[in-house]
C-alpha cells in the first residue's frame, strides 16, 4: 500500500463525512484499507495538511473564542453601526454634506438595528431557521417598525420626561445592544456545543 492510495482514501473519506474528526478520519480510512495500525494514515493526514491538501479545523470551542473570531464579528460590526449612528445623531448639526449621514444612520438606527438584533437573538443558528437572508431583512425591518413604538410607548410613562431626543436615542440603543449581547451569548452557547460546525 502506496502513500497516493492512502491519500485517494483519505480524499475519499473527506468527501462523504467532511466533518470527521481526525480521530475519526484514521479510524475510518484504516479500517477500510484494512490497515491494523493507523500511524501510516495519521502520518499521510498530517502530510497532505501540511502541503495544504486538507484544512484541519483546531479553534477552540468557547464563548470568548466564539466573541473574538470571525464568526463573533457580526456582533463588533453591529455594536460600531450602533456607536456610529449615536454619534451621528447627536453630533452632527452642520448643512448638507454631513446631514445625510445623520439621516442615513439615524434610518438605520430606528428602522433596521432593533429588528436585526431582535431577530438575532431569536434564531441565533440563522441558516437552519430562516431561509433567505432576504426574509431577516424584512423581518429585520418589520421587527424594528414594533419594537421602536413599545420603546416610545414606555418611555411616555417613565419619569426621563417621556419621548424626547435624548431618551428615545438611549432607550432605543440600550435596548439594541442588550438584544445584541443576548444573541452573542445564545451564539457562543451554540458555538461552544460545536452545532454550528460544518454547516452551511
Amino acid at each position: 500500500m502506496d502513500s497516493r492510495d492512502i491519500r485517494n482514501a483519505i480524499k475519499k473519506t473527506l468527501n462523504a463525512n467532511q466533518c470527521a474528526s481526525v480521530d475519526e478520519l484514521v479510524t475510518e480510512v484504516s479500517r477500510a484499507l484494512g490497515i491494523s495500525r493507523g500511524g501510516l494514515v495519521a502520518y499521510e493526514v498530517m502530510m497532505m495538511w501540511k502541503n495544504g491538501e486538507l484544512e484541519l479545523e483546531g479553534v477552540p470551542r468557547n464563548p470568548v473564542a466564539y466573541t473574538f473570531s470571525v464568526e463573533g464579528l457580526w456582533y463588533w460590526v453591529s455594536l460600531a453601526l450602533v456607536a456610529a449612528s449615536i454619534l451621528a445623531v447627536t453630533l452632527i448639526n452642520s448643512g448638507p454634506p454631513l446631514i445625510y449621514l445623520r439621516y442615513g444612520l439615524g434610518a438605520l438606527m430606528l428602522l433596521f438595528m432593533p429588528g436585526y438584533a431582535l431577530v438575532e437573538s431569536l434564531y441565533p443558528r440563522g441558516g437552519d431557521e430562516l431561509s433567505p437572508p432576504l426574509e431577516r431583512l424584512a423581518l429585520s425591518i418589520g421587527l424594528s417598525l414594533a419594537v421602536v413604538p413599545l420603546i416610545g410607548l414606555i418611555l411616555n410613562y417613565t419619569p426621563w420626561g417621556g419621548i424626547r431626543f435624548v431618551p428615545i436615542v438611549a432607550s432605543t440603543n440600550a435596548v439594541t445592544v442588550a438584544l445584541l449581547t443576548v444573541a452573542l451569548v445564545r451564539k457562543a452557547r451554540i458555538f461552544e456545543a460545536g452545532e454550528d460546525r460544518c454547516q452551511g
